[in-house]
């Protein structure tokens, strides 16, 4: 072969690699994976565990994690333990969101998790033609400021929200009682706070009064909204209400059972695989048995 064929030759080369290899990686960049995990403590531990299994897996294979709360069952207790949940769930990657549950919020602390993640609590975000709101729902009117201030989060960016595809909403307490369409949070859900307010001044400001009336607003301008409950322990949920708003819960709890004979008997545990093609404006989700998904024998 001639130096001059030879020259062609490997130029021929690197540029189908180039070509082919940057085809594969573009593929791979227009295809997001989000991995959403509820109630996710270990039980009979001091409080500042994560299930076991969630430890043994590769969570740097999704392009962000979604909680759903009660993550550790005294998450906030001491700085170490948010310490190490933030080893596992790279909680400062902005693409990964916690909904703080009763298990996380009870012992205060809130500031902790604040500063290293650089917002508050509760929180509206954009990526990749996904808006997401991060809601609190431990907030009560007992802390107006904050209260008032999710709320006005929410209405600005449902009264906002224009070239998005799709909307979601994490939280982890089971409030949306009265949604036409869906049972009630009782037959499924660890909580129903019925009495549930969104801000300080309007005692009937629930879920179904407030809230949902503007995700049907943003629905009808043709951007999907999902809903997603923490809550659930070792179960999944899926509907669609009346409207056409999807709501979807999913949890762990397996580690109560410590004798395997009944864990073999109890409930499966759930999470919930999202894949985003943020080009084509697709959002799919499959609800994945959770001792396959970390490739544990339960």
């Amino acid at each position: 072969m001639s130096k001059f064929a030879s020259l062609r030759f490997l130029f021929l080369s690197v540029f189908f690699l180039s070509f082919f290899g940057g085809l594969q990686s573009a593929e791979r960049q227009d295809t997001l994976k989000f991995l959403f995990m509820g109630h996710t403590y270990q039980w009979y531990t001091t409080g500042d565990k994560v299930d076991e299994r969630i430890e043994k897996m590769d969570l740097s294979i999704y392009d962000g994690i979604w909680l759903g709360g009660d993550v550790c069952s005294e998450a906030l207790m001491l700085y170490s333990t948010l310490e190490y949940i933030d080893s596992i769930f790279n909680l400062r990657n902005p693409n990964t969101h916690w909904a703080l549950g009763n298990h996380d919020s009870r012992n205060g602390n809130w500031i902790w998790l604040e500063t290293l993640i650089g917002r508050k609590t509760y929180s509206a975000s954009h990526n990749m033609g996904i808006s997401t709101l991060v809601l609190n729902t431990s907030l009560t009117p007992f802390d107006c400021e904050q209260l008032d201030d999710q709320w006005r989060m929410i209405t600005n960016m449902c009264d906002t929200i224009q070239s998005s595809s799709h909307l979601i909403l994490l939280m982890h307490h089971g409030i949306w009682e009265g949604v036409p369409g869906l049972p009630s949070p009782y037959s499924y859900a660890q909580s129903n706070l019925i009495h549930y307010n969104f801000n300080c001044y309007d005692s009937n400001s629930s879920f179904v009064n407030e809230i949902y009336p503007r995700l049907v607003e943003v629905r009808n301008r043709g951007i999907e909204v999902i809903c997603i409950l923490g809550d659930m322990g070792a179960k999944k949920v899926e509907f669609l209400s009346n409207d056409g708003i999807h709501f979807l819960g999913a949890g762990l709890n397996r580690t109560y059972f410590t004798d395997p004979e009944l864990r073999a008997k109890s409930p499966l545990d759930w999470a919930i695989v999202f894949t985003h093609l943020p080009f084509e404006r697709k959002l799919d989700w499959e609800f994945v048995e959770f001792g396959k998904l970390s490739g544990s024998e339960w």
